[in-house]
Formats: C-alpha cells, sequence, structure tokens
C-alpha cells in the first residue's frame, strides 16, 4: 500500500504540540478500524460521531440522490477527516463516506474529543485548527465549482493531486468535478 510515516498523534502535533501525558491520554482514546474497498464509512442519513485519520486508503465524502451523485472530496493517508456539520450538530448526515480502496483509521469518538478539548489546551487548539482548516478547504472547494471550467478544474485537480489520479475511477473523478464520464474523455483527449 501507500506508506505513511505519519499518525494521528503526528497530525495532532503538527497542528498543536501536545505534552507527553496528553498525548498518552489521547492516545487510549483512539481506536483503530479497518474497512474494505466500497464499504461505508459513515452512512447518508446516519449521525458522524468520529473524527478519523487515515493510515493506508483513500476515502471520498459525497452524497447520492436518485438524480445524481455529487463527490465532495477525497482523503488519502495521512489527512484527517469527519462530515464536519453533523459531527458538531450531531445531526444526520446528507453525505456519506465510503472507502475507495481497502482502508485502515484512527478514529476518536465525539464524546472523548470534547473532553479531552475540555481538559487541554493543547487539544482545544488542535480542533479549532483542524475545524478552521475544514472551513477554509470547503471554501475554496465552493469556489472551485462555481467558477471555474471543468478543464480548469481537472488541471487543477491534477496538479493539486497527482498521486491521486491513478488512484481513483474516472467515474468517481467525472463526480468531483461535476461532468460526465463523457465530457471528461473529451477533456482528457484535449489535453
Amino acid at each position: 500500500m501507500h506508506g505513511v510515516s505519519k499518525n494521528f498523534i503526528d497530525f495532532v502535533n503538527s497542528l498543536s504540540v501536545l505534552e507527553k501525558d496528553t498525548a498518552d491520554i489521547l492516545s487510549k482514546q483512539l481506536e483503530t478500524v479497518s474497512f474494505k474497498k466500497g464499504e461505508a464509512i459513515v452512512e447518508q442519513g446516519s449521525i458522524c460521531r468520529y473524527v478519523y485519520f487515515i493510515n493506508n486508503g483513500l476515502v471520498k465524502t459525497g452524497f447520492e440522490s436518485k438524480e445524481r451523485t455529487f463527490i465532495m472530496r477525497f482523503f488519502a493517508e495521512g489527512t484527517m477527516f469527519t462530515v464536519l456539520d453533523s459531527y458538531l450538530t450531531q445531526q444526520p448526515s446528507a453525505y456519506k463516506v465510503e472507502a475507495l480502496e481497502n482502508t485502515v483509521v484512527t478514529r476518536i469518538s465525539r464524546t472523548e474529543m470534547d473532553k479531552l478539548c475540555a481538559r487541554f489546551h493543547a487539544m482545544e487548539t488542535f480542533f479549532r485548527k483542524l475545524v478552521s482548516m475544514a472551513s477554509v478547504n470547503m471554501m475554496a472547494r465552493i469556489g472551485e465549482i462555481l467558477e471555474e471550467q471543468a478543464s480548469a478544474r481537472y488541471e487543477n485537480f491534477l496538479k493539486e493531486n497527482p498521486d491521486l489520479v491513478q488512484r481513483i475511477s474516472l467515474g468517481d473523478l467525472a463526480s468531483y468535478l461535476g461532468i460526465t464520464q463523457v465530457s471528461l474523455s473529451r477533456i482528457r483527449a484535449g489535453l
């Protein structure tokens, strides 16, 4: 698989340096779970109760209706994700998170994260920075969808995610770009 040296604690430390005792307490609250390719990590309509770190693998977040499938983001090893609105409000998620490869994640529950944030300033800082990063990424994604032509979105995706292109299907890439597979084929042929 695609090797990664970072783990959950390293990722937290990259945003907010933890004291050793805080890191030890955090590590006791972490759980590692495996998902098979095609398996849902968060079902559409269920409540997202965890923050996840990808040790190994690849996931997509998106929503499906009768009319269409839309992919919001892809997350690969070394990144952290949650369905932020559902996680924060504890309301059912409009989004599904699905493993695109056999995927191993380390996760922490909302309950335990809240306790750690209340107890340790460094964890509160980490969580604030994580939510800030998610907000900035979401605004960039919305701007991309609204403003750019599909061919520009495709070129931007290739530039930002050169390592992901070989790992995701053309159907998923088209759904991410908001175009049909036929349109994607035309764009690819034209480049």
